[in-house]
This record gives structure tokens, sequence and C-alpha cells, in this order.
């Protein structure tokens, strides 16, 4: 899905080409709280040109994710973009490199790197979120003033009857 023809850039430096694609996921991208869904669609504009050293590859992904709002618990969809380059070598000199693939480079690992990366750790639906009561899970954003009586601690009950005295 992610493997791209460049046969036609492979040893030509100044050569250029612009790809426009859009596809469904066939794997869920990301854990915990935001994730890209399977079948979610993906679209990837990318800029792909021919350099001494190998292909370079500069690219902008956009997807929607599914989480919810780490404060209120509410689903919510964010909308991810997120830019990459990466050089995709002729040669390797390194372990770390991504090589040219006959005359193909396969951008699956950078896209789920860029994806992946860019999710939020803890999603808030927005800034001024003011999540669930920690008592009884009630949500805050639909009575700022929600209060519960305060509960007196039973290791100090018997303290009660002083303050009752005193009145």
């Amino acid at each position: 899905m992610f493997s791209i023809p460049v046969h036609e850039l492979i040893k030509r430096p100044g050569e250029m080409r612009e790809l426009v694609m859009q596809f469904d996921l066939d794997q869920e991208l990301g854990t915990g709280y935001a994730a890209v869904q399977k079948g979610q669609w993906l679209k990837l504009d990318l800029r792909l040109e021919s350099v001494h050293e190998g292909i370079l590859a500069t690219g902008e992904v956009k997807t929607e994710a599914s989480t919810e709002c780490s404060r209120c618990l509410d689903e919510m969809n964010l909308p991810i973009e997120v830019d990459f380059q990466e050089l995709f070598a002729y040669s390797s000199s390194s372990d770390d490199e991504l090589l040219v693939d006959g005359d193909h480079i396969d951008l699956e690992q950078v896209v789920i790197d860029s994806v992946v990366l860019s999710l939020p750790f803890q999603p808030v639906c927005s800034q001024d979120c003011l999540g669930l009561c920690a008592e009884c899970g009630f949500r805050l954003n639909e009575d700022p003033n929600h209060k519960h009586e305060v509960k007196v601690d039973p290791r100090f009950s018997a303290l009660e009857g002083f303050l009752s005295k005193e009145e």
C-alpha cells in the first residue's frame, strides 16, 4: 500500500514527481487513548526528488484519530496533519537508513512513525474541560458548582462531640 514506484527518478538528480494518494488503512495506527482506526481514510501528499544519494521523500499525511477526552471521557475525533521528510538511499552506510528497494520506496514505516508520534498522549475535548467529579463521576462541564457534603474521616468522628459542645 505504501510502496511507491520511483524507476523514472533513480539516478537522475534534479528530477521531481508529486503524488496525491488517498486510501483506507488496513491496520490500526497507535495505541492508548488515541488511534487511527483500521478502515479510516488516510491522505498522502507526496513530493519525490532525485538527489545524488537517493530519493528524497517529502510529504504531508492527513487523517483522523478516534479517542476520548482524558478529562471527561467524551468520545471525539482528532484531525491529524503531520509533515515528514526522509531520504531513501541507493546504498546503505548504516543500519538505520531507509533504502531504495529495486525501483520502489516503502513509505510504510515513515508514515506510521509520523502519525503515531503526532497522536496526543492525553487528548482533551477543549482546554477548559473540567472533567468528572472524583467522587460520583458527574460531568463538571454541566454544572461547574457541583459539590458534595464534606465527609468526616471516621478516625476523627469522636472529635465531632467537642465541636457541638462549643457551639
